[in-house]
């Protein structure tokens, strides 16, 4: 609570409406969206209470691949020039990629920027540099089953790394288990005439493909379970679990005694400060270690604070991570 006022600051022109109107109700996640013609439409369908649920996960590739926004507002082609330095906030990236601060795009593209910032913090930033293929295991997913488009956006973060992503959890339906998907560009804008639509035609979310600078493969299962299978052909460089919630689960010890065994860094994200004590007192009693890296803000968490949090906390997604 002593930092409230640090959470809710961020650089956006609807900071305020995100964080302190809907923390007191002025607001909603509904209201905001539907004022900015997002609501209940295409990447944007689970971010809100009455949206789509990770269960409606369908028969479909990816449920939308599109921002539903103008090219002006959204990040649909590459960027304008490579990254000159590391991106460590919001207004950094939204610079970079010549966004105005009144764009929403950050509400979605927290999962990829925390994938990037966890990439920095881990010490594998210059790795980057130096390999061809970056591998990350990245555990739990479940919103993010609904947003995979936003995974394009590692394209312009890594240039000329081809990166995989494993997904493995739970909540990845058994229909799709084993899927593959290949980004080859960007979620395009809403423009009719935009080159990014042309662009993406065909080719932005698409299995079968092998030339894309991004695949996913969807695992379902627990990781400790789905390790030896998934390893085969992909050892991690990274494993990342956004938004854990260990303390909450008693299926994460055997998987925090797993990533203990493989020793790659490891690195975790939750909603509040206190959700990552509580997770850090978990993994010590596994492992005898404190935290690799301390309990801190990230400062690519979702700029909207999460709705009726039955923590009675200031809670964001990605708000607060650690590394093991």
């Amino acid at each position: 609570m002593r930092n409230l006022d640090l959470l809710n600051d961020f650089p956006f022109t609807f900071s305020q409406e995100s964080t302190v109107q809907i923390s007191e109700k002025q607001e909603s996640r509904c209201s905001f969206l539907r004022k900015r013609g997002i609501h209940q439409v295409g990447l944007w369908v689970c971010e809100c209470r009455c949206g789509a649920s990770v269960t409606s996960f369908g028969n479909s590739r990816l449920e939308s691949d599109t921002w539903n926004l103008s090219n002006i507002l959204c990040p649909c082609r590459g960027p304008s020039s490579p990254i000159a330095k590391a991106l460590c906030s919001w207004k950094d990236y939204y610079e970079w990629r010549c966004i105005p601060l009144q764009s929403p795009v950050s509400l979605l593209l927290h999962w990829p920027l925390t994938v990037y910032h966890s990439i920095q913090l881990a010490g594998l930033g210059s790795l980057t540099s130096e390999i061809s293929k970056l591998c990350i295991h990245y555990l739990g997913p479940e919103k993010e089953l609904l947003q995979l488009a936003v995974f394009g956006e590692l394209r312009a973060l890594f240039p000329g790394v081809f990166v995989q992503i494993e997904l493995i959890g739970p909540a990845v339906p058994h229909h799709r288990d084993g899927d593959k998907i290949d980004l080859h560009s960007y979620a395009h804008c809403i423009e009719q005439d935009c080159d990014c639509r042309y662009k993406n035609e065909n080719t932005s979310c698409s299995i079968g493909h092998t030339s894309s600078a991004v695949t996913l493969q969807l695992h379902r299962g627990y990781y400790h379970e789905r390790f030896l299978d998934i390893s085969k052909d992909s050892h991690p460089h990274l494993v990342i679990a956004p938004n854990a919630g260990i303390a909450a689960y008693a299926s994460w010890l055997p998987t925090i005694e797993l990533i203990k065994e493989i020793n790659v860094p490891a690195v975790f994200s939750d909603y509040c400060e206190e959700a990552c004590n509580l997770a850090a007192c978990c993994i010590n009693a596994v492992t005898n270690q404190p935290p690799r890296l301390p309990i801190q803000l990230n400062p690519f968490r979702q700029p909207m604070v999460v709705e009726d949090s039955l923590l009675h906390l200031p809670c964001y997604s990605n708000c607060f991570l650690f590394a093991m």
